[in-house]
């Protein structure tokens, strides 16, 4: 009795009360449904909140875009969202192993693996550039507000003219400024400083892509870094990332908050938010305005990554994930358009002091978080302190979207494997996963970085599993309306397909063929891994080996023996079901509560 007091105060336990455990004590579970949420807010409001949004916004018809957005939010990202963290919940399983509901379709789940791997090799590269940004920071001067470096270029003009040093008063200096402005207006060519810092001196682009050039040792020192961050927060899987995203999921707000209320106060900021709210109605009528807002809310939510099946698969069994995937889709949302106010405000402010419209100071992103608003922090009082605030607002906001894609690659691992030596070592499984992770991402740091189905009868799931059935509308979204709004957006996207460009620079035949060709792999996973399960099931036709593959495995369900009631109660043991023949796992039958004999095409015996 004093030993289980003692390791009851050990784990942080009240004495005198029991003390918690994990519902699933082999995978574990999440300390308490904040983590979860703030998780999951942390793996959607991510770096296209900042840069992605309100450029679409300001692009698709300021503040008209909105009504395509909240309608595409509505009737696609909330219900997608609600069924991928119930499919995930239901049966405590990551993108891999939640395919036994149709073993066929397993081929998704690997594809989710793909995406979530380039993604992740993408996001932590980016997240090291705004590593070394912050770093860069640390100074009494920022290296980008001046044109007297050693990697500027005739065409460089800043807005605050020549070094302090080069100036010999205050007075000069304000001459400096209106000089620099008008030549500004008069040059039809200009590029400013923080561009010529971000090209010519952190990239370093090459001139084309087939010439890789060195590798940038401070941006792959950089990221070492993140990695290192990344593998450190996730080094005992949801029970350390858990606890870090109390201070990565809510410390940008507060830098949101502090840049608004910067942004808001400085001239011409008003320009620059009625610029971005402006609604223009006509472009609502374009079909591209309603491409942009759906393919918005696919990439701001992250479906089909993966990670929101993996993260609500740490979830105890009940958790209503309906109340979480509305309040999370919801603030993820709101947070896009609470940074385009943020963004705006700068831009406004920046468009004032070089008096050129909004227009043409407005990018998308990196050009808006490595060009645009480092510009326009240099023209800020302190502007080191805003700088090192801004960056730090971007490493967190990339570091909550990254934890859930290597946990999303690491649990996919360790529940496809399974074994007790795998779960006790998931560390491993970490380390290993972001070693991998760093040596993909190196070519990036060299001078090329730049170019280069759900069943009816899992209604019934959800409905034992929250204890009341998804609503209609939620119903007519997963089986009708959002499948043909995902068509749309596919075919709307090869229809207006146009050959990719940076700047004035044409990618070459052989680079976009690659680009398609990784496009694609995380495709054809899915077509491929249907047709070796239908050859590797049984049947004596092609149809009956199809129908065999489509069927849930024996072993679908949920987790723990306590939650398998109902259908999925045990009648047979596994290795009887697994004995019997085709025909007769077809006419398995469950007896009903009310003694009715009903007929089930499902393998598992209490189905």
């Amino acid at each position: 009795m004093e030993e289980k007091q003692l390791s009851g105060i050990l784990n942080g336990a009240v004495p005198g009360e029991p003390v918690k455990k994990d519902e699933n004590s082999r995978r574990g579970n999440w300390g308490n449904q904040i983590e979860f949420v703030l998780t999951s807010v942390g793996y959607a409001v991510g770096l296209g909140n900042v840069w992605r949004f309100p450029y679409l916004c300001y692009r698709n018809g300021g503040g008209a875009f909105m009504l395509p957005y909240f309608i595409m939010l509505v009737f696609c990202g909330i219900p997608l969202f609600f069924l991928e963290l119930s499919f995930g919940q239901f049966a405590s399983q990551g993108c891999l192993g939640v395919w036994k509901i149709s073993p066929m379709f397993k081929g998704v789940g690997y594809g989710m693996m793909v995406v979530s791997t380039y993604i992740g090799i993408y996001y932590n590269v980016v997240i090291c550039i705004a590593f070394y940004y912050f770093f860069m920071s640390m100074t009494n001067l920022l290296p980008w507000t001046y044109c007297n470096n050693p990697w500027n270029t005739p065409d460089c003009s800043g807005v605050l003219g020549s070094s302090p040093r080069f100036n010999a008063s205050l007075a000069n200096a304000t001459t400096s400024l209106v000089a620099a402005a008008s030549e500004v207006v008069n040059r039809t060519k200009r590029t400013s400083p923080s561009e010529e810092y971000w090209k010519h001196y952190v990239l370093n682009i090459s001139d084309d892509i087939g010439n890789f050039g060195e590798v940038r040792l401070p941006i792959l020192g950089c990221l070492a870094v993140s990695w290192f961050v990344v593998f450190l927060c996730l080094i005992k899987g949801v029970k350390s990332s858990g606890k870090v995203v109390y201070f990565t999921a809510t410390f940008p707000y507060l830098v949101l908050t502090i840049l608004f209320i910067r942004g808001i106060t400085l001239d011409g900021a008003i320009n620059g938010i009625k610029f971005y709210l402006t609604p223009q109605w006509q472009k609502v009528l374009d079909a591209k305005v309603w491409g942009d807002a759906a393919s918005q809310i696919f990439y701001s939510l992250g479906c089909a990554w993966g990670g929101l099946i993996t993260m609500a698969s740490y979830n105890k069994f009940h958790n209503n994930c309906f109340r979480d995937s509305i309040i999370i889709s919801v603030t993820n949302c709101a947070t896009s358009v609470y940074a385009g106010f943020v963004i705006f405000s700068i831009l406004g402010f920046m468009a004032h002091n070089l008096n050129v419209p909004v227009s043409e100071v407005a990018d998308h992103g990196p050009g808006l978080a490595f060009v645009a608003y480092p510009e326009a922090l240099t023209l800020l009082p302190i502007s080191p302190l805003w700088s090192l605030l801004f960056f730090f607002m971007l490493i967190l906001l990339g570091l909550g979207t990254q934890f859930c894609l290597l946990e999303t690659l690491v649990t996919a691992v360790v529940d496809e494997i399974g074994t007790d030596w795998i779960i006790r070592n998931k560390t491993v499984v970490t380390l290993s996963v972001a070693v991998v992770g760093f040596l993909l991402g190196v070519p990036l740091t060299t001078q090329v970085r730049l170019y280069v189905i759900i069943k009816m009868n899992y209604f019934k799931d959800v409905e034992m599993m929250l204890g009341f059935p998804p609503p209609l509308f939620f119903k007519v979204c997963w089986r009708f309306i959002s499948p043909l709004i995902i068509s749309f957006i596919l075919i709307f996207t090869v229809i207006q397909y146009k050959p990719i460009k940076y700047n004035n620079y044409v990618y070459p035949g052989w680079s976009l063929a690659i680009g398609f060709s990784m496009a694609l792999s995380s495709v054809v996973c899915i077509p491929i891994y249907a047709l070796y399960k239908i050859s590797r099931s049984p049947g004596a036709t092609f149809r009956e080996r199809l129908k065999f593959a489509c069927m849930a495995d024996p072993k679908w369900g949920p987790a723990l023996q306590e939650h398998r009631t109902g259908r999925y109660a045990p009648m047979a043991s596994e290795d009887t079901v697994e004995a019997r023949p085709l025909k007769e796992k077809e006419d398995l039958t469950i007896q009903g509560s009310n003694g009715s004999t009903n007929t089930h095409n499902h393998p598992n015996p209490s189905a």
